[in-house]
């Protein structure tokens, strides 16, 4: 399982740098085709790293990719 939420991670990553840095949470999901649980554990490992920042949007979060 680790190994999967990092190759999740990675993909993120990517997914954030080719889409500016920065991505609604929603559309990132539908974007990078992996299971919900997953992402999100991508994310809050990505997040504690440093790497992201999370900010509310609305009803959804904005996931912007730290320079």
């Amino acid at each position: 399982m680790i190994t999967e939420i990092g190759i999740t991670a990675g993909e993120i990553w990517h997914y954030l740098d080719k889409h500016n840095r920065v991505a609604v949470l929603s559309e990132m999901l539908k974007g990078i085709d992996k299971k919900r649980d997953t992402a999100l554990m991508s994310i809050g490992w990505l997040a504690r790293e440093g790497h992201v920042v999370l900010e509310e949007e609305g009803n959804d979060y904005r996931v912007t990719l730290r320079r």
